[in-house]
């Protein structure tokens, strides 16, 4: 009698916990990769954003934006996103000083949603200056 109602009870607790429980939150991007085209040496900077949605039960807080190598700036949302709600990240390349031609650089995106880490990509081909003749 006694294992039957520790039974009743555990199954109990396990229903209630399941019930309240939230889906967490999911960042969701419009897309993953962008690519900037040809662009001369003379204008260097180039930037871009990449724009996502919360599509889970909790607010989305984006934790880190790091990018593979200091000429490229992500800059994000800071505060939390409802779910529902979209936040963006701003990528900036800066080639200044770069050898001209393609390059591509990831931004490793980490968050408190169900997926942890993303990857966003850009890519694009600095052509050289051409002097004046």
């Amino acid at each position: 009698m006694t294992k039957k109602i520790l039974l009743m009870t555990l199954l109990f607790v396990c229903g209630i916990t399941a019930a309240t429980a939230q889906k967490e939150a999911e960042i969701k991007f419009d897309k993953v990769t962008h690519n900037f085209g040809k662009f001369s040496e003379k204008e260097p900077v180039v930037s871009c954003v990449f724009t996502y949605t919360n599509v889970g039960e909790k607010p989305l807080i984006i934790n880190q934006a790091v990018a593979s190598c200091g000429c490229t700036v992500p800059e994000y949302t800071k505060t939390p996103v409802k779910p529902g709600e979209k936040g963006q990240i701003k990528v900036t390349y800066n080639g200044t000083g770069k050898f001209p031609g393609h390059f591509k650089k990831s931004i490793t995106v980490r968050t408190n949603g169900a997926v942890e880490m993303t990857r966003l990509y850009i890519e694009g081909d600095m052509e050289e200056a051409k002097p004046r003749q």
